[in-house]
């Protein structure tokens, strides 16, 4: 039992229990806020969040953040779309172009923190804009013509017996996640260069090759969050991430996910969405406008932020 308890876990019992405080009081509003229909739909909304927190959470354990993450999913979208109605390719281009821009946009950040050792809050905001401008230049600032090709629509979109095809991708996506983190040297590098990256670098850990695959595989969780988003909306079309960074974020912390690095567990993450996702929800029930909901999650991550911040202190 004590086992269970532990400072670790305790953000993720946090969690759970404000998961089962948001269903009962939904129960109370709408009795259809627990049924399996409509659960089943939380989860395929959940999923789009996931995928991309899971990526992002790998360059939090960092110590480090990626603010690039909302026009990676929109410039992934729109260059997948691009070529998607290619002849002869039967769309199968999408996936290949549109992981592989949100790879290029990791590795440019992973060298920008890595080797010109800029922080990557500014950096990654910087690459924000300039993908902005990029995606901007390429459309002319109109919505493109493309659309989703089938593929991306089934993955999105369809149900295979009744379950959401996008939960599978995103059961898929975590399975590599939690391999990477549990069952491979880069996992274990992870978290000991978020937790003293001078220590681990003297101890003979590659450092600034552990961070630039951190944040490529932020880019290209990024960019299959945006394709998956594509075949869910039907276009791509642009900010269509700008939604998606303070909820990624705030579900990491919310998690257990330690900002400042060095701590946290995938199924904190996990748990973390799923109580964003449903928070959502029942702020839509309750009406709640979009300045609120961007209130909250700003306030999340503040205090998160200081109880971070003074148990740093304290270890010190």
């Amino acid at each position: 039992m004590n086992r269970i308890f532990t400072k670790e876990n305790q953000p993720i019992i946090a969690a759970s229990a404000c998961i089962l405080v948001i269903l009962a009081i939904g129960y109370t509003i709408n009795h259809n806020f627990v049924s399996a229909n409509y659960l089943l739909q939380q989860l395929e909304v959940a999923s789009f969040l996931g995928i991309i927190a899971g990526g992002s959470m790998l360059v939090i354990l960092l110590g480090h953040i990626d603010l690039s993450i909302p026009w990676t999913i929109t410039m992934a979208a729109m260059m997948g779309t691009a070529v998607a109605h290619v002849e002869n390719t039967a769309g199968l281009l999408v996936f290949p172009v549109g992981l592989g821009c949100g790879a290029l946009v990791g590795l440019v950040n992973g060298v920008g923190v890595a080797w010109l050792r800029v922080p990557s809050m500014i950096f990654t905001l910087g690459m924000n804009a300039v993908l902005q401008g990029l995606v901007v230049l390429y459309t002319g600032g109109a919505a493109p013509a493309s659309h989703a090709t089938q593929l991306m629509a089934t993955l999105a979109v369809d149900r295979t017996f009744g379950i959401p095809n996008a939960l599978f991708v995103w059961i898929a996506v975590s399975a590599i996640l939690i391999f990477l983190l549990r069952a491979t040297q880069f996992g274990r590098y992870l978290y000991s260069v978020g937790n003293r990256e001078r220590a681990a670098y003297l101890s003979g850990v590659p450092t600034r090759l552990v961070i630039i695959g951190a944040f490529i595989t932020s880019g290209i969780t990024a960019a299959l969050g945006g394709i998956m988003l594509t075949g869910y909306s039907t276009k791509a079309y642009q900010g269509m991430g700008d939604p998606y960074l303070l909820p990624a974020i705030a579900a990491i912390v919310l998690g257990g996910t330690n900002v400042l690095g060095g701590s946290g567990r995938y199924i904190g993450t996990v748990i973390g969405v799923l109580l964003i996702v449903l928070l959502q929800s029942m702020l839509s029930v309750l009406q709640m406008l979009e300045a609120g909901r961007q209130i909250i999650y700003g306030g999340v991550l503040l205090a998160m932020l200081l109880i971070y911040g003074r148990s740093s202190r304290l270890r010190e």
